[in-house]
């Protein structure tokens, strides 16, 4: 005979640690962007107060554009760099929560799967049919979602792996973009 006070406890316990398991995920996540961005804002900090030494040392027009460029090219890299990492931390994020959900998702089959055979084995005579039929609901309905899963794992490995292609091309397109920019002004300058 089927307990549902004891299954039911159980269930509960789960679901509390699930939930722990979780939150506990989620603050771990949120240390790292907070460090991320704390750190990035000390950066920012310390730059623009050598950028403002630097620019009150400055003696003519030629070493007001050299600082300039400099600056400009330093920030480009500083933002890419920021950019990354950011990026760095919420794939690693998705790839922890995907893997926590795979995870629930493995148990809850296995415990709806053990709940049905505890079921089918105190159902009055004759229900066989009906048990039969859900369990292979259950079953398709389990394939269905895995076939699901896999799908979006290769989505979300493609859409990294462009993301990727186009930050570096970014930094690179960036990089030359300052230093043309540097040369007309130089060639305007002269």
């Amino acid at each position: 005979m089927v307990n549902n006070t004891e299954q039911f406890a159980e269930f509960n316990k789960v679901n509390v640690a699930n939930a722990t398991k979780l939150a506990a995920l989620s603050i771990e996540n949120a240390e790292k962007l907070f460090k991320l961005n704390l750190t990035a804002a000390k950066a920012a900090f310390a730059q623009g107060v050598e950028g403002a030494q630097a620019a009150a040392s400055v003696r003519d027009v030629q070493e007001l554009i050299a600082l300039r460029t400099k600056y400009a090219e330093s920030g480009v890299q500083t933002a890419m760099s920021y950019s990354r990492t950011l990026y760095d931390l919420a794939s690693e994020a998705q790839a922890e929560y995907s893997s926590m959900a795979e995870e629930l998702w493995a148990n809850y089959t296995k415990g709806v799967a053990a709940f049905v055979d505890k079921a089918s084995k105190s159902a009055p005579a004759g229900s066989d049919a009906a048990v039969n039929a859900f369990k292979s609901s259950f079953a398709a309905s389990t394939a269905a979602f895995d076939q699901f899963q896999k799908a979006t794992k290769q989505v979300v490995n493609l859409a990294d792996a462009s993301v990727r292609a186009a930050a570096s091309n970014a930094s690179k397109a960036l990089t030359n973009m300052a230093i043309l920019l540097h040369l007309v002004v130089v060639v305007l300058i002269i």
